[in-house]
């Protein structure tokens, strides 16, 4: 288990605004400045160097300075927590909204077969763990998205990528994770490698599964309001 705090994040943030206190900052710093209602060009800068991900709620009106703050607080003690789930690698990023959301990866190697999307022992042992996590912070939404390296045919990969996504999903849900909570399960196949599919290295880190938990409508709407715990 491990968690992986953004660093590209800090450095730019201190370039650009020259604090040079700013390595130490956690994500209810770093929320406050994304969220910052009159900073869209520093919040679309700060969303590329994070990592922006297509995962967020579709919001109309702007999250405050505030309101970035308490999000980001929120998700810096769901990354703490999902960093205590065995064999879950747990980093920060930023969704569409560039609020603060956490991404946790799970080595499909560890949880499958190969070309099976039956769940393991021990993988059930580990989504068990994750499933607390989501229960407490379920004002979180949640996205999972199964990944296949390129080895074989998309004809092949595609399916198997859904169905292991699918099988994660159902054994949250069978664990008590509200079905309203799981707002995305989506095989994306092998063409979002996150390492070189020419090697075994590459190939394995790019069989995995993540499960990102970012800021609802609901939470965003309290956060804005100064009621989000």
């Amino acid at each position: 288990m491990k968690i992986n705090f953004v660093k590209t994040l800090s450095v730019a943030l201190c370039a650009l605004l020259l604090f040079t206190g700013c390595q130490s900052w956690n994500n209810m710093a770093k929320g406050g400045v994304i969220g910052a209602a009159g900073g869209a060009a520093l919040g679309a800068l700060v969303g590329k160097l994070a990592g922006n991900t297509a995962v967020g709620a579709a919001v109309g009106t702007a999250v405050g300075t505030g309101a970035g703050l308490l999000i980001g607080k929120k998700m810096d003690k769901a990354a703490e927590a999902a960093a205590k789930v065995e064999n879950a690698t747990v980093e920060t990023v930023t969704d569409a909204n560039n609020l603060t959301a956490v991404k946790v990866t799970f080595d499909s190697g560890l949880m499958f077969d190969t070309n099976k999307y039956a769940l393991k022992a021990n993988a059930k042992a580990n989504l068990k763990e994750f499933a607390a996590v989501l229960n407490e912070f379920n004002d979180a939404d949640v996205a999972i998205f199964g990944h296949t390296d390129s080895t074989g045919s998309d004809a092949i990969n595609d399916p198997l990528s859904v169905n292991r996504a699918n099988a994660v999903a159902d054994y949250l849900l069978s664990l008590g994770v509200s079905p309203t909570q799981l707002k995305s399960i989506v095989g994306k196949g092998s063409k979002e490698p996150v390492a070189d599919n020419s090697t075994a290295a590459g190939r394995a880190e790019n069989r995995r599964v993540e499960i990102f938990l970012y800021a609802s409508e609901a939470m965003i709407n309290a956060a804005n309001e100064g009621a989000l715990e």
